[in-house]
């Protein structure tokens, strides 16, 4: 088995670009540390080609109008999950059964990620070798236009990723960088993620640091090999606490932390439990603020002020709105965080067109253009 280790990483925005363009021909092995997103690639590229599909949960199979989607768990499958050979009493012949997995019945090319293939059982990465390199599923032979996508985890990750030798040079390897805090709060506002954890990232944006920085050693918040932990800040696990904080007023404040100790890490999860205590004392965008942008009391904390600045990125539906929210963001004793605001604001898809025709926000930035 080969280790594999490299330097030069892409962001997931430029594999999706990549996949589609390469993979048919070129089988893609993308590398990253846990929990960075490698495996939503595939609903991704599902997403770009008008298809949808968003997890594995909805299915291992999934048939789309262009595509078919497959995901494979590499490391939970053995032979019979991927074919076995069926005895031909008419031919006195064996033949190769594909199992349902691939959905050889359908005609159309296929995108097969091979998930966390390096991970498999030595036996089982000669079958996805054949299949990365010839597309073929045992002796079966996919459509002409299937692409092939495998992931798995860093080397240096130590937690035993290995490529067969004969297979490392037949595939393109790449590292994908870990997405930071500005992609993500952007993905995180627009799928719904609570503003006190996008508040909390935004004022800890080392907590999606990579180990692979320099001086990340004393970073308490992220993976790193060389301090296990089971539980850690990653883009998926700071995705899954979501649930634990919409939910915290029946959980009570105890289980809470908990909870999300053993989803984020206990340093992670004290840290937002300041966010949380915050939250409930904040005047409410729409009821407050907006019918009342120069009366009500502005707080001193920056953590509520950016809470109030992600709430107003989710809820802000009007011209008139966002004039009003404005006249009170002008009354922050802070131009950094104005400016998070306005940066917010204008990558936002919900609120772009909004703050790109706003009076108020044109004469914020003739005023404060040094800041931007």
């Amino acid at each position: 088995m080969s280790k594999i280790n490299f330097n030069v990483p892409v962001t997931i925005e430029e594999l999706r670009t990549a996949i589609p363009l390469i993979a048919e021909e070129l089988t893609v092995v993308v590398l990253s540390e846990p929990g960075c997103g490698k495996t939503s690639l595939l609903s991704m590229i599902a997403a770009d080609n008008g298809d949808k599909w968003r997890s594995p949960k909805d299915g291992n199979s999934i048939e789309g109008d262009k595509f078919d989607y497959i995901y494979v768990d590499c490391p939970v499958k053995d032979m019979s999950d991927i074919g076995m050979t069926i005895p031909n009493h008419a031919s006195k012949t064996l033949e190769y059964y594909v199992a349902s997995l691939f959905n050889m019945k359908d005609s159309k090319p296929k995108y097969i990620l091979l998930d966390e293939m390096m991970k498999a059982p030595k036996m089982l990465q000669v079958i996805f070798m054949r299949l990365a390199l010839e597309r073929m599923v045992g002796d079966a032979a996919c459509t002409k236009g299937t692409r092939i996508i495998a992931t798995s985890n860093n080397v240096t990750d130590g937690v035993g990723d290995g490529m067969l030798a004969h297979g490392v040079n037949r595939v393109a390897i790449v590292q994908m960088q870990k997405p930071r805090a500005n992609p993500w709060l952007k993905w995180a506002g627009e799928n719904g993620i609570s503003r006190v954890i996008r508040s909390w990232v935004a004022a800890n944006t080392r907590c999606l640091n990579s180990y692979t920085d320099d001086g990340q050693e004393d970073n308490p918040y992220i993976f790193n090999p060389k301090r296990p932990a089971t539980s850690f800040v990653s883009p998926r696990s700071l995705a899954k606490c979501d649930v634990i904080v919409r939910n915290r007023d029946m959980i009570g404040d105890n289980a809470t932390t908990a909870f999300l100790a053993g989803t984020i890490g206990m340093s992670a999860a004290k840290d937002m439990a300041v966010y949380m205590s915050l939250d409930k004392k904040l005047p409410s965008v729409k009821l407050e603020i907006i019918k009342d942008p120069f009366g009500v009391e502005v707080p001193d904390s920056i953590a509520a002020q950016m809470m109030i600045m992600f709430e107003a990125v989710d809820v802000l539906e009007t011209q008139d709105e966002m004039t009003k929210f404005m006249q009170f963001v002008k009354r922050i004793d802070s131009n950094e965080v104005q400016t998070i605001f306005f940066t917010m604001a204008m990558r936002t898809q919900r609120t772009v067109r909004l703050a790109r025709n706003n009076k108020e926000i044109s004469d914020w930035c003739v005023a404060n253009h040094q800041y931007m």
